[in-house]
């Protein structure tokens, strides 16, 4: 992985946590291994504009057979799509890239979030630091 693209994917990470500071609450996902953040409905506006403006790749289910095969090993990761889930990426052609999935839940009045940095190329050891700095970002303490 080039060391330029873990920085920015690195610094997108940071420029998310604080456009969302005093907006949503996060949560570590263990699941995933990604941030989490759930919110009402009526945010959905304010939240979809932050991430639209940072990442500004959308992907949904009109156009992931067209999307690069990252954005595919991503989505595939989650399970596939359902159609009202969106996935938002930075530049996919980068090897280290920030993604945010997007799922409605079926109560129709909340929303999920999941965000983290993608690496096409980690070595199972290099991913225990982009992780702490992720939660770090994001407020996150390991501690249960």
């Amino acid at each position: 992985m080039s060391q330029l693209h873990s920085t920015k994917a690195e610094d997108m990470c940071k420029e998310l946590a604080i456009a969302f500071q005093g907006i949503l609450s996060w949560k570590w996902d263990d699941r995933f291994q990604v941030v989490l953040a759930e919110f009402n409905i009526d945010r959905k506006a304010d939240i979809h504009e932050i991430l639209t403006h940072r990442l500004d790749k959308i992907w949904d289910i009109s156009n992931i057979e067209n999307a690069p095969a990252i954005v595919k090993t991503i989505v595939s990761s989650f399970g596939g799509f359902t159609p009202e889930q969106l996935l938002f990426t930075s530049d996919p052609a980068c090897d280290a890239l920030v993604f945010c999935a997007w799922w409605p839940w079926g109560n129709g009045q909340t929303i999920s979030i999941r965000l983290a940095p993608f690496y096409q190329k980690p070595a199972d050891a290099d991913r225990t630091v982009p992780m702490q700095q992720l939660k770090s970002h994001f407020k996150i303490s390991d501690q249960v």
